[in-house]
């Protein structure tokens, strides 16, 4: 492998002016040579801190360093060993703020494109159908997951892996959480989705749909009946602006009109849940959420869409990849702007908004957005999405007796990963709220590693 002393290569995306328009997906990727091309900028570190930076402790150096050699089937294996989601994870992970930030190329060309490898790496091997390693033989023990998102998958597949018999139960018609309903298919095309669940499939892993534990079974059953329970519910409840006009005809919750336009196909004529479409809509909110519900009104067939944030471009919490594809796009930014009122008598007219200028710091670090006296004005609109984030349904914890959860709604668990049941285990959003896709696999890859010792150890195993 040879050292590239040269500038970091971008991969390969749609035209914005045309992309605007479709729902294709917007980057796609590199070519082989380019892929070998950014893979030997890599500087081969003695103490490589990129691997640090990743929660699934991907070997980062070694894949780098075989797709440099040509050798992409490799690097997906090196990949696939801690990260069962590597198609995913090479879409949608915030690579900037994780691995890449760590790398000390960032000083001297740009980072080595890691999250853009990674991808190519795992596109490679399912175009190649390349055969993933067969589990160990069944020991007799039975897991149950609650929940198909990221989380869930990770602990089905790391546990399924070492031989326990696991099923999944989700409340949707069709798995994938968060993946399927959530994320737009110009991000992630969920035919990847569906391939990377396919896998876990071939694992013997067992999908139950459309069951909602806490209603349709009760958390107590899932006990009596498995040797181990993970819960990945996510965190599925949208929050609210708690501002007047918020039940007017043409408001969304960012959570409805994504899932309606991802997972019941509302861009299709003859849609069974179709969503309005907006000549002028505005999107309340800053983080990933919000850049997504924004470009898909506009892809929708909206005629503006304006982003609506409290704070500066500085504190905006989305993705800047994703930021700037919406700028590109067309898509306005309206910063340091906040809503007070959505306008109109049946359905949306407009929102008031007031001007906002940066106090103190909070709790978190980030400065306090503060209201301009007398500085109210209106935004003309006929469709408002709030995007403002998410939190745990209350549903399962109110149906399970002594299952302990925060103020805020999330589930306690301990340095295991196990909650105040035994044998009982939870991972990702539900346990941290709202979070990226690759935390709540560290979390299910975590949770998984325990329920493997505790149960081995227990049975003998």
């Amino acid at each position: 492998m040879k050292i590239n002393r040269g500038e970091r290569l971008s991969p390969i995306e749609q035209d914005p002016q045309v992309r605007r328009g479709n729902f294709y997906e917007v980057n796609k990727g590199f070519t082989p040579e380019m892929a070998i091309e950014e893979a030997e900028r890599c500087l081969n570190c003695k103490d490589p801190k990129c691997v640090k930076g990743c929660p699934v402790n991907v070997n980062i150096p070694t894949f780098v360093r075989q797709i440099a050699d040509g050798e992409f089937a490799e690097a997906a294996k090196t990949i696939k060993a801690t990260n069962n989601l590597p198609a995913i994870c090479g879409r949608v992970c915030p690579q900037e703020e994780q691995c890449e930030k760590q790398c000390v190329r960032a000083k001297a060309g740009g980072a080595v494109a890691i999250g853009a490898l990674e991808r190519f790496a795992a596109d490679y091997a399912l175009q190649k159908g390349e055969p993933q390693e067969p589990p160990k033989p069944r020991n007799g023990m039975r897991v149950a997951v609650v929940g198909s998102g990221p989380a869930g998958l990770t602990c089905a597949a790391d546990c399924a892996k070492e031989g326990f018999e696991v099923t999944i139960f989700e409340a949707f018609h069709k798995a994938g959480g968060v993946l399927v309903y959530g994320i737009p298919e110009f991000r992630l095309p969920k035919s990847l989705v569906q391939a990377e669940i396919d896998k876990l499939k071939e694992l013997g892993v067992t999908i139950v749909l459309d069951t909602v534990i806490g209603r349709t079974f009760t958390l107590e059953e899932l006990c009596r009946e498995y040797d181990a329970v993970f819960l990945g519910t996510g965190a599925g409840l949208p929050m609210f602006l708690n501002i007047k006009g918020e039940n007017l005809s043409g408001v969304y919750t960012a959570n409805e009109y994504l899932t309606r336009v991802n997972l019941m196909q509302a861009y299709l004529k003859d849609a069974a849940t179709p969503v309005i479409t907006g000549e002028k809509v505005v999107v309340v909110g800053g983080g990933n959420v919000a850049m997504d519900a924004a470009r898909t009104a506009l892809r929708m067939g909206a005629g503006k869409v304006t982003v609506v944030y409290r704070r500066s471009m500085e504190e905006l919490p989305a993705r800047k990849e994703e930021v700037e594809n919406a700028i590109e796009e067309g898509i306005e930014m309206m910063l340091l702007t906040n809503p007070v009122e959505i306008l109109g008598d049946k359905k949306v007219e407009g929102i008031k908004c007031n001007k906002m200028q940066l106090g103190q710091l909070d709790e978190r670090g980030r400065a306090t957005p503060i209201p301009v006296e007398g500085s109210e004005f209106v935004i003309n609109c006929d469709q408002v999405i709030i995007a403002i984030g998410t939190s745990p349904n209350p549903l399962l914890a109110k149906s399970a007796k002594n299952l302990k959860t925060s103020p805020k709604g999330t589930i306690i668990i301990n340095e295991n990963g196990e909650t105040s049941i035994e044998n009982v285990y939870a991972g990702g959003d539900a346990v941290i709220g709202a979070a990226t896709v690759i935390l709540a696999m560290g979390a299910g890859k975590k949770a998984a590693a325990s329920i493997v010792k505790k149960l081995r150890g227990k049975h003998g195993s």
